[in-house]
């Protein structure tokens, strides 16, 4: 094809593999032939490498164009732009360049930053050039091309940029005599409507397919190949569980940038070394306002995945930023084609694609569990929790599980019993009261309790909270008498008694789901 659309997931080797294939077709003054030696394409024959080292090529990154105003991302482009022309700056003492062609590059290299529209032609006229000077049409090499899309849809002014966008792709890759062939690259394939206008020659090659699928992320060979050559095979299993997960095709992919980096950690002799490293390499926006922004419905489903369940969803491949809407079905598509979902199964109707969809691995999955609970943080923050608190020093039992409940209902839960998540969900309820200081995994008696409410001006009320979870609903009310039972001998309540606090009340709290239970247990007292 004469233009080709491949789209990966960040942190993937989109930029890797232009850069590749920049340096293999471009011709420069200096052959670059020896960075392929001994490589496959050296064993091909001669039906490609008559290819090598003859074409010019523009190549231009637009993942830098994140700034906050249409104006300021417009700068980075015409940066990126005179940093191309300067690369080619050569071709000026070239005397196979049109008079014309000459005076147009000239007006662009020697361009004020106040000139605006010659940019929107730049790539073209650029090719025009080149291919005039070398008497050889041109490669044209476009990554993260939908970098600045994404950044404007979140700043407000993606229709603005979109219309930027589009006038510089039909002005290169629209009826260009120069051009040889095209790649682009990005997360997402943004619709023909909207950018891609007229573009007939455009094949997209998106993770669902298989031609490439091996060529951007590890495999698992190459994986294993590579745990062998840092002496890490016996970390194979923690690799697989934590970065495997992603499938390309028909082919099973790990997240190259974190293996690299697990491995990096491995070798340098940290004995933890599984973390999440691709998710911190961007804002993950997208799953904060998922979260953020969802229905009941659409928060459901994000609990069934959490849980390691699966969702189904018509896939669609002409995903517009516009368009998102979180409580809508193109929000699952995104989220596969930006590497937060994995497609374990994909059937198509005649009319549609339906996929079933599940987290690919561990790093992921910290994701939403991160963001669900910041997003619950800053509910907290926005409304008041002091009934709940009062509830628990009142000693009001009926309250505080009514008012637990309340906020169940208002969360996104795990549903894998993961007593943490309720321990943090409890704590950020009860933080934030300037007269009572609440603890959590406070040294008491023969043990730690999970959660401590100290009044600690006078020391007149002090609440023990056991948290337990229990696999079923029936399970609650013995779930309960375990955390009391536990709270009587591991003398929790006896530490905070002989500490001078007039009353320590207890309490047991065991959580199912959405549900919760709540006993209270002893109350001591120093009289």
């Amino acid at each position: 094809s004469k233009i080709s659309l491949i789209t990966r997931p960040r942190r993937f080797g989109k930029t890797l593999n232009l850069s590749m294939i920049q340096r293999f077709f471009e011709k420069t003054e200096e052959s670059n032939a020896y960075l392929f030696e001994n490589l496959k394409i050296s064993r091909e024959g001669e039906e490609y490498l008559k290819h090598q080292g003859k074409y010019p090529v523009i190549t231009i990154s637009l993942k830098g164009m994140k700034q906050e105003t249409f104006e300021g991302a417009l700068y980075n482009f015409k940066y990126s732009v005179m940093s191309e022309y300067n690369r080619h700056s050569e071709i000026l003492k070239s005397d196979k360049l049109s008079p014309g062609n000459r005076k147009h590059f000239e007006d662009v290299y020697y361009v004020k930053e106040t000139d605006e529209f010659i940019f929107y032609n730049a790539l073209r006229l650029l090719s025009d050039c080149l291919c005039e000077a070398y008497g050889k049409n041109v490669i044209i090499l476009i990554d993260e091309y939908d970098v600045p899309l994404e950044n404007a849809y979140f700043c407000g002014f993606y229709d603005k940029m979109v219309s930027f966008i589009r006038s510089v792709f039909e002005s290169v890759l629209k009826t260009n005599p120069s051009l040889e062939f095209a790649i682009l690259t990005g997360c997402l394939r943004i619709s023909k409507e909207s950018i891609f206008t007229g573009l007939n020659n455009l094949k997209v090659y998106p993770i669902t397919e298989n031609i490439f699928s091996q060529y951007f992320g590890f495999t698992q060979e190459e994986v294993e190949e590579l745990a062998v050559s840092y002496d890490l095979a016996d970390r194979l299993p923690e690799m697989k569980e934590w970065y495997d997960g992603y499938r390309f095709g028909k082919t099973e992919i790990y997240n190259p940038w974190s293996i690299i980096q697990y491995i990096s950690s491995a070798t340098g002799g940290n004995e933890i070394s599984c973390k999440p490293y691709w998710i911190n390499t961007s804002s993950n926006s997208i799953v904060h306002q998922l979260v953020s922004q969802s229905n009941q419905q659409t928060r459901n489903k994000i609990e069934t995945l959490i849980a390691g369940g699966s969702v189904s969803a018509e896939i669609n491949e002409n995903t517009v930023y516009a368009d998102i809407n979180v409580n809508s079905e193109d929000i699952w598509s995104f989220l596969l084609f930006t590497g937060y979902l994995k497609q374990i199964k994909s059937e198509f109707t005649g009319r549609k694609t339906i996929s079933e969809m599940v987290i690919p691995n561990v790093e992921v999955l910290t994701v939403y569990e991160n963001t669900i609970m910041r997003w619950f943080e800053d509910i907290v923050l926005k409304e008041s929790t002091s009934e709940l608190l009062n509830c628990f020093v009142s000693e009001n039992v009926e309250g505080v599980q009514s008012e637990i409940n309340r906020w169940l209902r208002k969360s996104i839960s795990f549903h894998d019993a993961r007593e943490n998540f309720y321990h943090g969900f409890l704590l950020g309820l009860l933080s934030g009261d300037d007269k009572y200081d609440v603890k959590s995994n406070r040294e008491n008696g023969d043990g730690r309790t999970d959660i401590t409410i100290c009044e600690y001006q006078t020391r007149k009320i002090a609440v023990v909270i056991e948290i337990k979870t229990a696999e079923r609903f029936g399970e609650l009310e013995k779930r309960c008498e375990d955390g009391l039972r536990q709270i009587e001998e591991n003398r929790y309540a006896e530490q905070l008694k002989d500490d001078w606090y007039e009353k320590v009340i207890t309490y047991s709290v065991s959580f199912n789901g959405k549900t919760c239970k709540v006993k209270q247990g002893d109350t001591l007292t120093r009289n």
